[in-house]
């Protein structure tokens, strides 16, 4: 019979390095600016607002904290 107790370790996700919370909320925050600029070079000129990357950033980066 194994004990839980003390075992704090977390599954890993699908992120292929070991992190904690603040690593993903970077990785999320990274990937945030460089989605709105990719954004506003490449598809901002057709007419689409640049708060459509935000909210995408957004829900990436909650996955990303959450199951990362």
């Amino acid at each position: 019979m194994t004990s839980q107790s003390g075992n704090n370790e977390r599954k890993p996700g699908f992120l292929p390095i070991e992190t904690n919370w603040f690593d993903r909320l970077f990785i999320s925050i990274v990937i945030w600016v460089a989605l709105s600029l990719f954004w506003m070079r490449f598809i901002e000129p057709f007419g689409l607002s640049v708060w459509f990357a935000a909210a995408i950033s957004a829900v990436l980066g909650a996955y990303i904290v959450w199951k990362g």
